[in-house]
C-alpha cells in the first residue's frame, strides 16, 4: 500500500463520520426555517440563525478540511467512495443519539454498504496522478456541460410535483459535491507552494462557486419534502460515480478494466447502492417543525 494511503484512508473516514454529523443537523435545521426555492440563497441567511446550523458548518468544515488532506495524499477515485460512509454513519448514529439501538434493517444496510465499498476498491484499485493542466478549448465544453445538466436538474425541481423535487435537486447536488472533489484534488499538488500560488489557478475559483452552491442545493434537498431519505441516498451515490468519471477522464486515473475485474466492479457497486437505498429507507426524517425525528420516512 502506497504510503499515502495510511494518512487518505483514515482521513476520508473521520471526515466521513464528521458530514455525517453535519447532515443530520443540518437536516433538522432546514424544518425550522421558511421554505425556499431552488437556488435561493435567502435559505442560507436563514439557516444562519438557527444555533444547529451553525454548529453543522463547523462539523462540515472540520470534514471538508479532512477530505482535502485524504485527497493531497490519495486518489479522488478511492477517497470519494470512501466518503459514502457519511450516509452510514449519518443514519446509524441518529437512534444512538436518541438513546435507541439500530434495528435490523440498519444493520443490514450498514453491512451491505460496507461490503460493496470495500469490494469495488479492492477489486478496482484505483489510482491517480492528481491531473493535467486544461486548456481553454477543453474547459469551456466540461464547464457548459456541467452547467447543462445543473440547469436541467434545477428546471426539473421547479416543474415536478413537490412530492418528486428532492431527487433532481439531490442529483444535482451530487455532482456539484462530485465535481469539486476532482477540482480539489487537481490543486493538490500545488497546496505546498503556499495560498498566494493557488490565486493563479482556475480552479480554485471554480471550487468557490461550486462548493457552495452544492451546499446550498443540499440544504433545498433536506428542505423539499418527505422524499428526503431516497434524496440522501442519490447525493451519496452519485457524489463518487461523478469522481470516479472526473479522475478518469481528467486527472489520469485509473481503474483495472480486465473482464473478471469490470464484472466485480459492478457488482461491487450494485451492492453499495443497494445498501445505500436500504440505508436510506431508515434514514431519520422530521415529519413537522417541532416533532422529533423519527426511524424514517
Amino acid at each position: 500500500m502506497p504510503p499515502g494511503l495510511f494518512i487518505a484512508v483514515p482521513a476520508a473516514v473521520v471526515g466521513a463520520l464528521s458530514f455525517g454529523m453535519s447532515s443530520n443537523l443540518q437536516y433538522r435545521a432546514t424544518h425550522q426555517v421558511p421554505t425556499r426555492r431552488a437556488g435561493d440563497p435567502a435559505l442560507l441567511a436563514d439557516l444562519m440563525h438557527t444555533r444547529m446550523w451553525r454548529l453543522s458548518i463547523v462539523l462540515a468544515l472540520t470534514g471538508f478540511s479532512l477530505q482535502v488532506l485524504a485527497l493531497r495524499f490519495g486518489p479522488v477515485m478511492l477517497v470519494q467512495p470512501l466518503l459514502v460512509c457519511s450516509l452510514l454513519f449519518y443514519v446509524l448514529l441518529t437512534p444512538v443519539l436518541a438513546g435507541r439501538r439500530p434495528d435490523a434493517v440498519r444493520i443490514g444496510g450498514a453491512l451491505l454498504t460496507l461490503a460493496g465499498l470495500v469490494a469495488f476498491l479492492l477489486v478496482a484499485r484505483p489510482t491517480d496522478t492528481g491531473g493535467r493542466d486544461l486548456t481553454p478549448a477543453t474547459i469551456l465544453p466540461l464547464g457548459v456541460g456541467l452547467a447543462v445538466l445543473l440547469t436541467a436538474c434545477l428546471i426539473a425541481a421547479a416543474t415536478v410535483s413537490k412530492q418528486w423535487r428532492p431527487l433532481p435537486l439531490a442529483l444535482a447536488t451530487g455532482i456539484c459535491y462530485g465535481v469539486t472533489a476532482g477540482l480539489v484534488r487537481s490543486l493538490s499538488d500545488r497546496f505546498a507552494d503556499g495560498f498566494p500560488e493557488l490565486l493563479y489557478h482556475w480552479q480554485l475559483y471554480a471550487i468557490c462557486v461550486l462548493g457552495p452552491f452544492g451546499v446550498l442545493l443540499n440544504q433545498n434537498t433536506f428542505q423539499a419534502g418527505r422524499l428526503g431519505s431516497p434524496a440522501l441516498a442519490i447525493i451519496t451515490t452519485v457524489d463518487p460515480l461523478i469522481s470516479i468519471g472526473v479522475g478518469l477522464l481528467w486527472l489520469d486515473g485509473t481503474i483495472a478494466v480486465g473482464v473478471a475485474e469490470v464484472v466485480g466492479e459492478i457488482i461491487a457497486l450494485a451492492v453499495m447502492a443497494l445498501g445505500i437505498a436500504v440505508l436510506a429507507t431508515r434514514a431519520p426524517h422530521l415529519v413537522a417543525a417541532g416533532q422529533q425525528v423519527g426511524e424514517g420516512d
